[in-house]
């Protein structure tokens, strides 16, 4: 049988938790959530997509060897951790925290009344023993607008957080007049995932909540039915 190039695995499909302060969704396997076959893609270790209720959040908690992008897409979220890192990432904005040889951290929604929604992936380093750090930076709509902007990346891309892994990892509001392309390395790999909207890649049609794993494709063609917004990430 062929090898599957682009994987689209449905939002339907992904794994849901649910408790009095947490409604996620589990790209990969990841806490009581276990399957042997979905143990990650490439150094992309865990994505999940995560709605924080109001005035409630992850308690302080460890993590080691490890990058961990935070991408919130509505609401704020306030970050503390060991390292003397304190502020609010808010709609837009990218934070990496390289846990290296240890770090403890927590995440909270400071909104009595409104949620946080966020994306949170973790990719494994390619060198262990790293000092613990963090970063953060801030991107407008219009910079993202029409065009796959790099907003964290190891490949040296300006303008973005550091990772300290090959890969790069885009966002994008496409509008249905724009025509979008990614060339992507021999021997590398693209994980996409929609936020919002309905799009078409290499001729797949994905909406909101659905993934595509791809592997063996030279360029990805990305066009949008109805204005969208994407996260794309480019592995080894």
């Amino acid at each position: 049988m062929d090898k599957v190039m682009i994987k689209v695995i449905r939002n339907n499909e992904r794994y849901h938790f649910e408790s009095d302060w947490l409604s996620t969704y589990w790209h990969f396997s990841f806490d009581q959530y276990y399957d042997p076959n979905n143990l990650g893609f490439g150094p992309l270790r865990v994505f999940n997509d995560d709605v924080v209720r109001p005035a409630s959040g992850f308690p302080t908690h460890g993590h080691r060897e490890m990058e961990i992008i935070t991408y919130v897409i509505e609401g704020e979220l306030e970050h503390k951790d060991s390292t003397g890192g304190v502020g609010r990432i808010s709609p837009g904005e990218v934070q990496r925290m390289s846990a290296g040889t240890g770090i403890r951290h927590s995440e909270y929604n400071p909104s009595p009344e409104k949620p946080v929604h966020l994306l949170q992936m973790w990719i494994i380093p390619a060198v262990d023993g790293l000092t613990p750090s963090y970063e953060q930076l801030r991107f407008t709509p219009e910079q993202r607008t029409g065009r796959l902007l790099a907003v964290a990346s190891g490949q040296d891309a300006p303008g973005t957080v550091k990772i300290h892994q090959d890969a790069t990892l885009y966002v994008s509001t496409l509008r249905p007049q724009d025509q979008l392309s990614h060339q992507l390395s021999s021997g590398r790999r693209a994980y996409l995932f929609v936020i919002e909207g309905e799009i078409e890649i290499n001729g797949q049609t994905l909406e909101r909540g659905d993934q595509a794993r791809i592997v063996e494709e030279s360029a990805l063609s990305l066009s949008a039915r109805q204005p969208a917004e994407i996260i794309l990430i480019d592995l080894p």
